[in-house]
């Protein structure tokens, strides 16, 4: 298996929500063994789905492992602009008012500086600003359901949510293991 396709496949099965816009931002963890050249395989995604608004930034190059943030940025920009997400990112010291630059840039820092992981970063996933305030309140303890992340509000639009990324994630994932690139599968989004 190429390394492209490796990455496509990965993207696929962990970025496909973001991909399609069914939420702005999607996380995964690239192992730096496997995909040692990433910072230079991005531009090619870059460049084929800036015309859909989707951005692709490694918010850390760890020791092991990239993380790479997808997202569309009209999307995120949107969510971020949330005065109930403003508020939250606030008292983590995020410029709340500023462009997204600015919050990424902070984002990236809390990554950096952070002994476990900035929780606040649901919020860029487009998780409900309840469920990431119940996380960090309760230290992941005492959730009504847990998915594709912990829910303490809207337990049951959270299964259909869950239910819905994961009909795309597969939908995307199937696709590519049957020889479809990312850029072909999307190209017709």
């Amino acid at each position: 298996m190429t390394e492209t396709n490796r990455l496509d496949r990965l993207l696929a099965a962990y970025c496909s929500p973001a991909l399609a816009g069914v939420k702005p931002a999607s996380l995964v963890a690239c192992d730096r063994g496997q995909f040692p050249d990433l910072p230079q395989q991005l531009e090619r995604y870059r460049a084929a789905f800036a015309p859909r608004d989707v951005r692709f930034e490694i918010v850390c190059a760890c020791r092991g492992r990239f993380l790479l943030l997808v997202y569309r940025r009209a999307l995120l920009e949107q969510r971020l602009a949330d005065p109930s997400v403003q508020r939250v990112l606030r008292r983590f010291g995020y410029p709340a008012g500023q462009g997204l630059e600015a919050l990424l840039r902070k984002l990236r820092q809390r990554i950096a500086q952070s002994e476990g992981f900035p929780h606040e970063i649901g919020l860029f996933l487009g998780y409900p600003v309840e469920d990431v305030v119940g996380f960090i309140r309760y230290g992941g303890r005492g959730c009504k359901l847990s998915g594709c992340w912990k829910v303490y509000g809207d337990a049951e639009a959270a299964a259909r949510l869950f239910e819905r990324l994961t009909r795309v994630c597969r939908a995307v994932t199937k696709r590519v293991e049957q020889g479809e690139t990312l850029l072909e599968v999307f190209a017709a989004a």
